[in-house]
């Protein structure tokens, strides 16, 4: 077996792999999360998925564990709010603690190090909490790890910006169902995107504050924060290129 996929080893290779610290293991984290009528619930699932995989494949010593689905509450100014049915969240207290969980669970079985690729905002700090409880956990219990954490989109460059949005670009806050994501998604998973269902928004604008329970108002009927319109597999291609060779640089 020559998967990546942690998950698809059996489990004496897997052993075999990891039980001396050697191998680095790959935690894609997401949410499932509306991302307008055109396109499925999982990109935040499927898109850290795979670029993880894709780097995986570069080294001999990194294995791809099974993502985590759940993601914290869906924020308006992110992802749209919590209110659109199919974005189903979980609390951040409920995000730490299993991520943390996973990770000292890998970590018993003798690996060190991780790198949890993450695919929705709103995780972010509760994924930084997890992190840093392992680390120190694992101390105590006489384990040295190390954990490393990233959004993938943090490694696309300007340059790569102005290709993919030559009309301006808007801010990360107002992706969300536009044109990033969708053509991420046009370039990997096709099947999922539904172009002819594509709903024409202006970039949200957003007061400075938030509001608790959030206003469904602030947010557009189509759930998208930008049109995607605009968006295409070449430009997904563009984007991941430039991603997964970054990524998988930093940890060569």
């Amino acid at each position: 077996m020559n998967s990546v996929k942690l998950a698809e080893l059996d489990w004496m290779t897997y052993r075999d792999r990891v039980q001396d610290g050697g191998c680095r293991i790959l935690l894609p984290v997401g949410a499932i999360e509306q991302h307008g009528p055109h396109m499925s619930l999982n990109p935040d699932v499927l898109i850290p998925e795979y670029i993880a995989c894709r780097v995986a494949e570069r080294s001999g010593n990194m294995l791809v564990a099974p993502p985590i689905a759940y993601g914290y509450k869906s924020q308006v100014k992110s992802g749209g709010g919590n209110f659109f049915p199919g974005t189903t969240c979980v609390s951040g207290r409920a995000l730490e603690e299993y991520a943390y969980d996973v990770i000292l669970a890998y970590a018993a079985h003798g690996n060190r190090e991780f790198v949890l690729i993450n695919g929705h905002f709103e995780n972010s700090m509760f994924l930084v909490e997890a992190a840093d409880r392992a680390v120190k956990h694992a101390r105590l219990s006489g384990k040295e790890i190390r954990v490393v954490l990233l959004s993938y989109w943090d490694f696309i460059s300007e340059a790569t910006i102005e290709k993919v949005f030559p009309d301006g670009f808007s801010g990360w806050a107002v992706e969300h169902g536009g044109v990033l994501e969708t053509s991420i998604m046009l370039k990997i998973h096709p099947e999922l995107v539904d172009m002819s269902k594509v709903v024409e928004v202006p970039p949200a604008e957003f007061p400075p504050y938030d509001v608790f329970p959030p206003d469904p108002s602030w947010v557009a009927s189509s759930g998208t924060l930008s049109s995607p319109a605009k968006a295409t597999a070449q430009k997904g291609e563009w984007i991941l290129d430039e991603c997964i060779e970054k990524i998988a640089g930093t940890f060569g």
